[in-house]
């Protein structure tokens, strides 16, 4: 006899997903019918269905020069032909040594004396890691120079930071919505009104302000600069506090403080790396080197997990000494320099100077700068924030008075949701429509998805009350 089907219990879904997927109310996920991705190839991802879409984030802000690129498909089937992994724990492989030589060629330097160039290369696998090692570091960096400097135990953080989801990673974060159920497991730390000036902090106006949020990060220093290891900062652009940009000039002043009040500067690019803002890092735009900068996402072009942590020769040599003294480096993953990924990184560069990708660029970004210049005057368009490809449209109730949609209206998932039915994949960070497509993006894909998210901004507006 053919057994009885059981009936789905009251508030599950009849065929639940094996898959708890991040970020996400698994609650109403599992009633919807998932877009299975099966295919992609340059702007372009192809569900099972056969429908095809724009990837309007780089799959996450992860994938630069477009989804199945021959040079980067070519140089991980080469590697698998050679070997997939061998454990960095003492040893190493060709591909880590060549992508951490061509990291140190490509990272901002110069940084003001004391403070030395990057030379060196600590490998992960994320960016949660590449933050988490960086945070480790600088503190056991003051902790070997002994005496007075063992008290530089804290950091310095902004409001709206993000930098990650390990423990550490998300001490140093500011969203509340992400980190405040984490609260009872982080350490404490200082923090500093973020630069953003659309709701300036300290409620003044760029550029008259002549940066005075910087004082503010100043007074910080001032009053526990005997305490403080670092200061961690996301370069120009706060990605997942909504695409918050700094004013111009604000990260020097930031380099110099870090530098006259001895604390260590730590960059985290992992979103702003490779290309994102229009040039390799971020804070190439005003001329900085940070003492330690953490990487991931682009790194590989999308096509594999891999981070890194870059360091100066000074604080590297702080690590150096005899076995009985245990200076070592206690960190370390399994996959450290896993060779698949570093190939895939070292494809990733080569294709970044083979097509001169920075460079064919700037049009993309000018357009995007001219295209979305009349939206400033939709009813609902609060604020247009725009470095490089990395573009934040925050919708706002009320125009005049900058206020926030609640949250629970899920306006930028409702904008998201209609762009998906043109053929547009999007993922909003609250009332912030997120654009972050892949920098090899065509014009005319780039203006197919410029009008898309116009007309779903329109849409979705306008029904709203």
């Amino acid at each position: 006899m053919p057994q009885k089907k059981n009936k789905a219990q009251p508030g599950l879904a009849a065929n639940p997903s094996p898959i708890w997927h991040p970020f996400t109310q698994m609650k109403e996920w599992e009633y919807e019918k998932p877009t299975l991705i099966v295919e992609g190839s340059g702007s372009t991802l192809i569900d099972s269905e056969g429908k095809r879409y724009l990837d309007g984030t780089s799959s996450i802000w992860v994938n630069i020069h477009g989804h199945r690129h021959p040079a980067i498909d070519a140089a991980l089937r080469a590697q698998l032909n050679k070997i997939a992994h061998s454990t960095l724990l003492g040893l190493s492989n060709p591909p880590a040594i060549a992508l951490a030589q061509q990291l140190i060629a490509l990272a901002p330097q110069g940084a003001p004396a004391p403070h030395k160039d990057l030379t060196k290369v600590f490998y992960s696998d994320d960016g949660s890691t590449a933050v988490e090692i960086a945070l480790k570091i600088a503190f056991s960096f003051w902790q070997h120079q002994g005496r007075r400097h063992k008290k530089k135990r804290k950091f310095i953080t902004f409001a709206n930071a993000y930098h990650g989801d390990t423990l550490g990673s998300v001490s140093l974060g500011g969203i509340d919505l992400f980190h405040e159920a984490y609260r009872p497991l982080l350490f404490e730390t200082i923090k500093v009104p973020a630069p953003t000036c659309y709701r300036c902090p300290i409620a003044l106006d760029y550029p008259s302000c002549a940066l005075a949020c910087v004082d503010e990060v100043e007074k910080a220093l001032k009053a526990h600069d005997r305490q403080i290891a670092g200061l961690i900062i996301e370069p120009l652009v706060q990605a997942a506090a909504g695409l918050l940009t700094a004013p111009r000039g604000y990260l020097d002043k930031i380099r110099r403080l870090c530098t006259q009040y001895d604390v260590l500067m730590i960059a985290d690019e992992v979103a702003t790396g490779f290309g994102r803002t229009g040039k390799m890092f971020a804070c190439e735009h005003e001329g900085v080197a940070p003492d330690l900068m953490a990487l991931s996402k682009g790194i590989t072009g999308g096509y594999m997990p891999l981070a890194a942590t870059l360091t100066t020769q000074e604080i590297y040599e702080a690590f150096l000494g005899d076995y009985a003294e245990f200076k070592t480096f206690f960190h370390g993953h399994s996959y450290t320099g896993n060779p698949l990924g570093c190939a895939a990184a070292l494809a990733n560069l080569a294709v970044f100077k083979k097509e001169r990708t920075l460079k064919k660029m700037q049009p993309k970004i000018a357009y995007v700068k001219k295209a979305l210049s009349p939206w400033k005057r939709w009813a609902h368009v609060g604020d247009i924030r725009q470095v490089g490809l990395m573009i934040g449209i925050e919708l706002v109730a009320d125009k005049k008075k900058k206020t926030h949609y609640p949250l629970t209206m899920r306006v930028g998932h409702h904008v998201c949701k209609e762009a998906k039915t043109q053929g547009l994949l999007l993922r909003p960070l609250g009332n912030v429509i997120v654009l972050m497509p892949p920098l090899s993006i065509s014009m005319r894909d780039l203006k197919k998805m410029i009008a898309i998210v116009g007309t779903a901004i329109k849409k979705v507006t306008s029904s709203m009350r």
